[in-house]
């Protein structure tokens, strides 16, 4: 079986790659990101058989994994021109995988509950619209904790490496900075935020690396780069499933005066 990577994206801002934003963005500012996520798939060792994909904006007082056969959409994005609210991502999801997680949850002694009617919100839909244009590949949503302990998020995420090795792609969608944006010198604190995480992700022992991200709060700019850590999250969900490999940034940009990248383990 085909052992499959563990993924962190930064999904970009709201429905970026079908807008044309005012300066400094500008209309092409989310070009390299859109090149990013479209090259992704042939990144991996073969096609996934499914994602399983912790978004941010899905946030549960207890984990909540999605055991719908065919989400519908959910537009948690506002005052966006119409024409972004059409937008339809029509994948599948895989009700078996889903009970599966919520087993492989239970034994590790996390708890979790199902969900049969959560829609594809836009961390979601917005980023593989890009990654999967067909749309066939299946996906199983697990939400974040409201709590945002990082030592919980890590363990959910060790607990869903197993799935790696059934050629599942485990993904987490966030951002690396989830501050202000739209000024320029906000690009030197976001770029040392995201060096001190980067240096973090490529430590190869996985209790050493989730020590390490249990310190994020002493990270250059880290309140100003997450005020409320809901987008970091996903992060140190992908963090645990990376196990011992090192984490790599894949992909890095600076769009609206901040700093965004991606990062890959295994």
């Amino acid at each position: 079986m085909t052992r499959q990577p563990a993924i962190f994206l930064s999904h970009g801002g709201g429905p970026c790659f079908w807008m044309d934003y005012p300066p400094p963005i500008g209309r092409h500012g989310f070009d390299l990101l859109r090149q990013h996520l479209s090259k992704l798939l042939a990144t991996l060792p073969t096609r996934p058989d499914a994602i399983v994909l912790c978004s941010a904006h899905w946030e549960e007082p207890t984990f909540t994994v999605s055991t719908a056969n065919q989400p519908g959409m959910l537009f948690d994005y506002y005052g966006f021109p119409p024409h972004t609210y059409q937008l339809n991502y029509p994948a599948p999801g895989h009700p078996t995988l889903a009970k599966q997680i919520l087993q492989t949850l239970a034994d590790a002694d996390i708890p979790s509950l199902s969900n049969t009617s959560r829609g594809y919100d836009h961390g979601v839909f917005v980023p593989m619209l890009i990654v999967d244009p067909a749309t066939d590949i299946p996906v199983v949503m697990v939400s974040i904790q409201n709590n945002m302990d990082v030592h919980e998020h890590y363990r959910l995420g060790q607990a869903l490496a197993t799935l790696r090795e059934q050629n599942i792609l485990v993904m987490g969608s966030g951002n690396i900075w989830h501050g202000p944006l739209m000024r320029e010198e906000l690009r030197a604190p976001s770029m040392a935020f995201n060096a001190w995480l980067a240096q973090a992700m490529a430590i190869p022992s996985s209790p050493e690396r989730l020590e390490q991200l249990r310190q994020w709060h002493t990270a250059p700019y880290a309140n100003m780069a997450h005020p409320h850590p809901d987008h970091l999250m996903p992060a140190i969900v992908i963090a645990g499933a990376g196990a011992d490999d090192p984490g790599t940034m894949i992909f890095q940009d600076v769009i609206g005066g901040v700093c965004i990248a991606s990062y890959r383990f295994g």
